[in-house]
């Protein structure tokens, strides 16, 4: 029997790109639809596993229940497995319709953005994981995952961590920023962009006495201009040449950079040196670039498009925290990373289109075009 239309149904499904179904097919996500009725009941159900944080077993069941499909545990993992390109492309052009920009020129390097986020399965005994992973960009293609343990040794964020290769360009976040993380991509022959911990990576002059850092930003008094220096990392017995790449925020941006420092401190948090509430005042960029090819200005824009990308890595990371991660496979893990990023986008679309469009909250035209394509 045909369930009825669910409208919140019908409404997310106007959310999605022209061609979503196609691409399914295209895509290898659909070779048949053994115990699925159509493409849709096969996305619902794998949202069901996805977005609700589900276990295989629980979705198969209430798949079941609401008469969507009645395959096995077995049967869904392998279509998730099938849904990893599928669902990429589903991120991509999500992104594209979200304007995303990237304006900066790669000239030849493989951009891949790095990062971290922790999983806590549901319930008492749910287990803990770190998901380490770098995606390529624009194309947002996952070229590495790992899972590790929260607890104990070498479990935590590092770029020792990320297999590179001449080419490549590591964009990473301040937890990324250490000695031992510089000299392996260096070794390996990639550069890395990353935002300056000045705790953790400390600076050197080329006599090798420390770089004076408080005193050299100073200098950068007004927003705009961009100010380099080159500096130097010290990684055991080895020496890295880089350069430090320093702008000045805006006298808004650098307020509520101190007002989050000072609330961590009221919150429990180590009380600020005063230098950190100054360093807060600057968005500081270490590089291993070749200074030939790339500008400050262009290392500094480089990391504009790692924070664009951040952006929806940390909704991701909100979302990360509830849902059983398929720990079967590396494929079965990507393709459950692409669906919490499908999630996150299409929430997101659905915010703005609330917002923008009064007072029904959607738009009459693509609803009327999905329910004729549900009735063919």
């Amino acid at each position: 029997m045909d369930q009825p239309l669910d409208e919140s149904w019908e409404l997310l499904l106007s959310l999605f790109p022209a061609g979503w179904e196609q691409q399914a097919v295209l895509l290898g996500a659909v070779e048949r639809l053994r115990g699925f009725a159509s493409i849709r009941e096969l996305l619902r159900v794998l949202l069901l596993h996805v977005g609700k944080g589900y276990s295989l077993r629980e979705t198969v069941v209430r798949a079941k229940q609401a008469g969507l499909a009645e395959v096995s545990d077995v049967t869904l993992l392998n279509r998730l497995r099938q849904a990893e390109l599928w669902w990429r492309w589903l991120c991509t052009a999500l992104l594209a319709e979200s304007g995303w920009y990237m304006g900066a020129d790669s000239r030849g390097w493989n951009v891949r953005a790095v990062d971290g986020t922790l999983v806590k399965e549901p319930g008492r005994t749910g287990a803990q994981w770190r998901i380490h992973y770098s995606m390529r960009i624009p194309s947002l293609e996952c070229d590495h995952l790992a899972l590790t343990p929260v607890k104990g040794n070498g479990t935590g964020e590092k770029l020792e961590r990320f297999p590179a290769a001449p080419g490549d360009l590591i964009l990473a976040d301040r937890g990324f920023c250490k000695p031992g993380g510089v000299r392996s991509l260096h070794q390996q022959g990639a550069s890395v962009i990353v935002r300056l911990n000045s705790k953790s990576l400390p600076l050197y002059q080329a006599g090798g006495g420390a770089f004076p850092l408080l005193a050299s930003v100073r200098k950068v008094k007004a927003a705009g201009p961009v100010r380099e220096w080159s500096v130097w990392v010290h990684a055991d017995q080895e020496r890295i040449a880089g350069r430090l790449c320093v702008l000045r925020k805006s006298e808004l941006a650098a307020k509520k950079a101190q007002r989050k420092i000072l609330r961590k401190a009221q919150q429990g948090g180590p009380t600020p040196k005063p230098e950190t509430l100054e360093f807060a005042r600057y968005v500081m960029v270490f590089t291993t670039l070749p200074t030939e090819s790339f500008s400050a200005a262009d290392v500094l824009e480089w990391y504009r498009v790692r924070w664009q990308i951040e952006l929806v890595f940390k909704r991701l990371k909100s979302l990360a925290q509830l849902g059983h991660l398929p720990k079967h496979d590396e494929r079965s893990s990507r393709a459950w990373l692409y669906g919490k990023l499908l999630v996150v986008l299409l929430g997101q679309k659905l915010m703005l289109l609330g917002r923008d469009i009064s007072p029904w909250g959607y738009s009459i035209a693509e609803m009327q075009y999905q329910q004729q394509l549900a009735a063919v």
